[in-house]
């Protein structure tokens, strides 16, 4: 997200907030967690904008460890059909 946006999400956080209080306050329970999901989506990128780098770089992605498991058939190996010769 463009940190320039950073006003605009915090206009928008505070507009959902209202709509929620509003929802509580009329009983509209399915609203208030419709909005609530907006609400806390709307504050994910909030925080993430806080810990972007500021001079420009793009941000760095945990992709995380791929898991290999000996479970998976190896290909063209322990495939049983007209093709393996079984």
């Amino acid at each position: 997200m463009d940190p320039r946006q950073r006003p605009r999400l915090i206009e928008i956080n505070q507009n959902l907030r209202e709509r929620i209080t509003e929802a509580r306050a009329n009983g509209w329970l399915g609203e208030v967690k419709g909005i609530q999901v907006s609400f806390d989506t709307a504050m994910a990128e909030l925080n993430s904008l806080k810990r972007a780098p500021t001079d420009g770089r793009p941000q760095l992605v945990d992709l995380g460890m791929p898991v290999f498991t000996n479970d998976a058939p190896r290909p063209g190996r322990d495939r049983e059909g007209p093709d393996s010769g079984t």
